[in-house]
Parts: structure tokens; sequence; C-alpha cells
């Protein structure tokens, strides 16, 4: 099998994050695409999130109908904060023969190097690099730059379509009381409002 795995705070999941999630599943040929969201990131560690589990069950009401696609909890049930290679790890032991596409934002290349074991990450999944909305995919070059030709053998850029959203907006938006029809499905609306989450 070939597994997308696209982590991230999904705080909350918006419809950016679903079509690059589709995009890659579409041009990679993915027979599935995991959701898995952090319970911490190691990389924000002072940013504070919503609950993990509804940010989980956000991401489950946002596929609903989608069986290629599914929610992956593992990193809410381990201690914060949440290191990439663990989680590559432990799908690596639960699915011994499948392919590993782990999906992020070419931009993060630029610091991949201070990411916990960069090589090992590499070495139990291909790296899918994605396009920014409204930019295109590094060059060959950019990314052995970055990275080093060793991990950038790794790497496999894509250029998706994009939707110019981000969860900070949606945050600031539903702190404000407004709209956000057609920036997330119905559902994870209707979840936000029940919930009041990211109300003041």
């Amino acid at each position: 099998m070939r597994m997308g795995i696209l982590g991230g705070t999904f705080d909350p999941v918006h419809y950016g994050h679903l079509l690059a999630a589709e995009a890659c599943r579409e041009a990679l040929q993915l027979q599935q695409v995991r959701f898995v969201p952090a319970a911490a990131s190691p990389h924000k560690p002072d940013r504070r999130t919503a609950d993990g589990h509804a940010r989980a069950d956000m991401i489950q009401l946002a596929i609903a109908g989608c069986p290629e696609f599914v929610v992956d909890r593992r990193e809410l049930r381990r201690p914060a904060p949440s290191y990439t290679i663990d989680t590559l790890q432990s799908l690596r032991n639960e699915f011994p023969d499948t392919q590993l596409f782990l999906i992020l934002g070419a931009d993060s290349l630029q610091d991949f190097l201070t990411w916990k074991e960069p090589a090992g990450i590499a070495q139990l999944a291909t790296i899918v690099a994605c396009n920014r909305p409204g930019s295109t995919p590094p060059s060959p070059a950019q990314v052995e730059a970055w990275v080093g030709a060793q991990i950038a053998a790794q790497v496999q850029c894509l250029d998706i379509p994009g939707i110019d959203l981000s969860a900070t907006d949606l945050r600031q938006r539903a702190r404000n009381g407004q709209s956000l029809r057609f920036r997330t499905p119905r559902a994870v609306e209707a979840f936000l409002t029940e919930h009041r989450l990211y109300q003041p």
C-alpha cells in the first residue's frame, strides 16, 4: 500500500488541508492519506492549541464520506511534543509492507535539518514537498541547498493547487463571530459553534 502522512495541528482543519491531501492522493496514487494531529509541535513550543481530540474530531467530520482519508490519533496518545520520526517509526512497525509518503509544505524544508533525526525521517518515508498557495515548488538545487544531497534524493516536489486559507485566520474569525462558511466544511463550522472553540 502507498500511504500519505499529513501532520499538523489542524487548529482547525480547513479546505486548504483537504485540497492538499486530495491533490497528493491523486498525484501520488496513494491508497490512503492519514491526517495526524499533533499533541504539541516542537517547532511552536509556546503555541496553545485547542484540545487534541477536539481537533481530531473536527478532522473526522471534515473527511466523512472519503474512505481513503483516515484520522490517526497516535500522537495524541503520546507525551508531547510530537516528533515526526517517532510517528513514522510507529507506522513502519504497524505497516511494515507499506510505502510511506510524508506530506509537508515545501517551506518546511528550509529548517528540516533542525528536526529530530532528519536523516532517519528520509529513510522511513519519501518526503513530499508541496508548494504553498501562490508559490511554485523549489528547484532541485534549492532542495539540496536546504537539506543536503543525501536527504534531497528522498524528496519529491509536487505542484498542487492551493487555497489561501490559514487556521490562524479561521480562529480569529471565530473569535470575532464572523462567518467561516466555505472556509471549512459545514460540519466543522457547526462543531466550532456548538463547543464554542476559540471564543473569548
